[in-house]
């Protein structure tokens, strides 16, 4: 693969990436605002994650958006917090009825952030 590709391919995952945390982050967002502040020790803990996903993914949306930071570990760290955050929200909202398309969203947010890890050096 060219240096060209490579950068092309660096870019379009980096795109995916950051279109996957602003779903993710949309989702966990809506999620909340449909949750009872008053609700169960359950309901709170899946408020709590969702918030921490939405922020977690909104972040990593943002430092993927700035097109001219390459510092690949910055960019690793950042993924791979986004990715376990992701995952450890889709495993809470398993258990929420309802919240499966919002789990998806979570699945598919740590897949686009290891697939992008993948093109980083």
């Amino acid at each position: 693969m060219t240096a060209q590709q490579e950068l092309v391919r660096f870019l379009e995952d980096r795109f995916a990436c950051a279109q996957a945390c602003t779903t993710c982050a949309r989702a966990c967002v809506l999620r909340v605002s449909r949750s009872d502040p008053d609700a169960t020790d359950h309901e709170a803990v899946v408020r709590r994650k969702a918030l921490l996903c939405a922020e977690v993914c909104d972040a990593t949306c943002r430092m993927l958006a700035e097109q001219h930071l390459q510092d690949e570990p910055a960019l690793r760290l950042q993924a791979k917090w986004c990715l376990l955050v992701c995952l450890e929200c889709a495993q809470v909202l398993d258990a929420q009825p309802g919240a499966e398309a919002d789990a998806q969203a979570c699945r598919d947010c740590a897949r686009a952030c290891t697939e992008f890890m993948a093109t980083l050096n």
